[in-house]
């Protein structure tokens, strides 16, 4: 009796390439498109706004411009002295503003240094390899995020603090005092938390990067302010006119000194600085690994 035969196995024909396929021996099924800042903008968006700390944040800024700017509208319209004629009811809206800075600054630091003490940052950076084009959707998001909330704060505020006063002895702001205490301040915040943003970027670490921006917006009117020597009255007095906060108080024509920036200078002083940040980050963030 005959066993039976194994069959032989038949040899697998052989597969070639289509002609012009980039990778001889394989074509994906998934579309391959040709990745743009768009895509990284969409993704930068994602992360901002699914974050409990921008909510926090944002949150506590809200709070602190249209609590505070209220709040000492009240008072004032409430209290027996009168607004002169040349006082602006605008300007209320400075202490509001100044404590809410905190909050942009904490914000735009969290934007990049949480994601180098988180490692996230690695995986960012395999799915965008530009890391430019990383720097650049986030400071895009960010940027358009702060001056938004900012300016609906503000104009807020605004709107509520010269209808409080209205009466109280105070004269009608005009057209380009509203420019300026609306949308030039709100340009001039998220300014200021972009450059937090580059810091967080250049520092790595949040703590380090908060403590150093918090530093820069307070540490100068405080020194300022215990330097009684005549000798030091030109370093005294430079250290005021440049300081953050005087800067933010001339979009309220409120300065705290009698010279230095006026009109649009904090804007322009703001942006180049954050340009020269900007350049730093960029630099750093090529030639450092993540």
């Amino acid at each position: 009796m005959s066993s039976p035969q194994t069959p032989t196995p038949q040899a697998a024909p052989a597969w070639e390439a289509p002609a012009g396929a980039p990778y001889p021996g394989y074509t994906s099924p998934i579309p391959v498109v040709r990745t743009h800042l768009g895509h990284a903008v969409a993704s930068e968006w994602t992360k901002i706004k699914s974050v409990r700390s921008t909510m926090w944040t944002l949150g506590v800024f809200v709070l602190l411009v249209v609590g505070i700017g209220l709040l000492t509208g009240g008072v004032v319209a409430s209290s027996d002295s009168a607004l002169s004629s040349e006082d602006n009811p605008l300007s209320l809206g400075f202490f509001g503003l100044l404590l809410g800075s905190i909050c942009v600054i904490t914000l735009g630091v969290l934007t990049t240094a949480s994601e180098y003490g988180t490692g996230m940052i690695r995986t960012t950076m395999t799915a965008c390899p530009t890391r430019g084009r990383v720097l650049v959707a986030k400071a895009i998001v960010f940027f358009l995020v702060a001056f938004t909330v900012t300016l609906v704060s503000a104009a807020l505020v605004a709107v509520v603090q010269v209808a409080m006063l209205e009466g109280s002895g105070g004269r009608e702001p005009s057209g380009g005092e509203w420019f300026k205490a609306t949308a030039g301040v709100s340009l001039y915040l998220a300014l200021l938390g972009l450059l937090s943003l580059l810091i967080g970027s250049i520092v790595r670490h949040s703590a380090g990067a908060i403590t150093i921006m918090i530093g820069a917006v307070l540490a100068p009117l405080v020194i300022a302010l215990f330097m009684f020597t005549e000798s030091l009255e030109k370093v005294r007095t430079a250290l005021l006119e440049y300081s953050i906060p005087n800067q933010l108080s001339v979009f309220y024509a409120n300065s705290l000194s009698r010279s230095g920036p006026s009109g649009w200078e904090p804007l322009w002083i703001m942006l180049g600085v954050t340009a020269v940040a900007f350049a730093g980050a960029w630099l750093l963030l090529d030639r450092r690994d993540v």
